[in-house]
C-alpha cells in the first residue's frame, strides 16, 4: 500500500459510522482503529505485488481485482461491489502476495489496520464467523459466474458485465480483458457490442460507449437472476 497511501483522503469518520454500523461485525469496538478512505475511479485501492496494510470493507462503489501473469497479459479475476472484503487473504496469510485493485467508480472504504488490529481479528470469532460467510459467498459467485457462461448468451452476460462496471453512465473496458472474463473470443465480443450500438442500446464515441438504454440492459441481465 505505500505507493498507494499519498492518493487516499481521510475523510470524517464519524459521518459514515453513523450511515453504517460497520461495528456490528466485531465483539471488540473497531471505531478506535477505523479509518475512512476515499478513491476517485481509475485510482488503485491496492497495487499489485504490493502488500496491503488493510482489511477493506466497501461502503460505496466499485472497483475490479486484476492479475498479471509471468507472460505479461493481464486477466480480470473478480468485481467488487458495496459489503465486499479486500485484504482478506493477506490477513489470513502475512505473506500473500495482492491482486491489484482499481476503482472502477468512486469507492469510499472502511479500512482496519493489520500493524493495529491483525491479532484482535484473528482471535475474534464473530468476525471469523463473518470472514467464512464472505469468502463462502465469493467462492459461490465465482462458481456461478462460470456456470452462466455456459447457460446463457453474451448478450446476456455483457449487459451484466456492462452495467457492473460503467461509470457516470459510460463504458471503456479493454476489449481483450473483457473477452478473457466473460470467456468469448474478441471477434464475438466486438459483434455483441456492434449489436447494442445498432439497437440503441449504447452510442460509440471512439473507444467509450455511453449507455441509451439503461432499462433494455436491465433486461438482459435480469434473464439471468
Amino acid at each position: 500500500m505505500k505507493g498507494n497511501e499519498s492518493r487516499l483522503h481521510i475523510l470524517t469518520k464519524s459521518h459514515y459510522l453513523h450511515l453504517f454500523p460497520f461495528e456490528r461485525f466485531f465483539s471488540f469496538d473497531p471505531t478506535p482503529f477505523i479509518e475512512i478512505f476515499s478513491y476517485k475511479a481509475g485510482e488503485w485501492l491496492i497495487e499489485e505485488g504490493m502488500n496491503s496494510n488493510y482489511l477493506f470493507f466497501i461502503h460505496e462503489g466499485k472497483a475490479k481485482i486484476y492479475v498479471t501473469h509471468q507472460n505479461g497479459k493481464v486477466s480480470l479475476l473478480n468485481l467488487v461491489e458495496p459489503g465486499d472484503l479486500l485484504g482478506e487473504m493477506e490477513l489470513l496469510h502475512e505473506t500473500y502476495h495482492s491482486k491489484a485493485v482499481q476503482a472502477t467508480t468512486d469507492v469510499i472504504a472502511f479500512a482496519l489496520p493489520f500493524q493495529s488490529c491483525r491479532k484482535l481479528l484473528l482471535e475474534d470469532a464473530k468476525f471469523l464467523k463473518e470472514l467464512a460467510m464472505f469468502i463462502s459467498k465469493k467462492a459461490s459467485t465465482v462458481s456461478s459466474k462460470y456456470i452462466h457462461a455456459l447457460a446463457f448468451p453474451l448478450e446476456n452476460r455483457l449487459a451484466e458485465f456492462i452495467l457492473q462496471t460503467a461509470h457516470n453512465g459510460m463504458y471503456k473496458e479493454k476489449h481483450v480483458i473483457v473477452a478473457d472474463y466473460l470467456g468469448v473470443s474478441y471477434r464475438h465480443l466486438l459483434y455483441t457490442l456492434a449489436q447494442f450500438t445498432e439497437q440503441g442500446y449504447l452510442t460509440k464515441n471512439g473507444r467509450t460507449y455511453h449507455i441509451v438504454n439503461e432499462q433494455k440492459l436491465h433486461e438482459l441481465a435480469r434473464t439471468m437472476n
